[in-house]
């Protein structure tokens, strides 16, 4: 084959790809989802409280120097963004939470969730992700609900994480201002 006939094969090739994209393009259009129709800021603060294992206090205590009571304290912030939103109000969404623990007795304990989940029409959510903590790397599970009052949105959640210490189980709540 010629370098000639080549280069027409390929033109004739893009020409008929050209007029079968033109002609699908209505088709193809309707089965892509639909993007995300507006961005809405649910950021806000995050507090509540952690109940860690004793296995976890001795690991704190032994390899880090820090002693705790099991029962701690949470204050952090939300940034959450919405991924999509379908026609039922079915909402996948992404979320980063830092942590502050301890500061009821006098330590400061960081760490880092990232959650990816799901939240209903209802306001009842899911999510799972990392956790890093002094602890140790492990997994987070997210459970619960957001009671909406207008532009006022306060969530309720439970979150079960783990670590090579175990199992530390938190409740936390807060609050976030829907801005658009």
């Amino acid at each position: 084959m010629t370098t000639a006939l080549r280069a027409r094969t390929f033109a004739a090739s893009l020409l008929v790809l050209a007029a079968l994209l033109a002609a699908s393009s209505t088709a193809w259009s309707q089965t892509l989802p639909r993007p995300v129709t507006a961005v809405v800021d649910m950021t806000g603060p995050r507090f509540g409280l952690t109940v860690l294992n004793q296995q976890s206090v001795d690991t704190l205590r032994t390899e880090k120097n820090i002693s705790l009571r099991p029962v701690i304290t949470q204050f952090g912030w939300q940034f959450e963004h919405r991924l999509y939103t379908n026609d039922d109000g079915i909402t996948m969404l992404t979320e980063w939470i830092p942590l502050l623990s301890g500061l009821d007795q006098g330590v400061a304990l960081p760490s880092l969730n990232w959650l990816s989940g799901l939240r209903t029409a209802s306001g009842k959510e899911f999510g799972i992700g990392p956790n890093i903590t002094p602890l140790g790397v492990g997994l987070v599970v997210a459970a619960g609900v957001t009671v909406s009052t207008g532009a006022l949105h306060v969530p309720f959640n439970v979150a079960v994480a783990t670590s090579k210490s175990g199992v530390r189980v938190s409740v936390l709540t807060g609050f976030n201002v829907r801005r658009r």
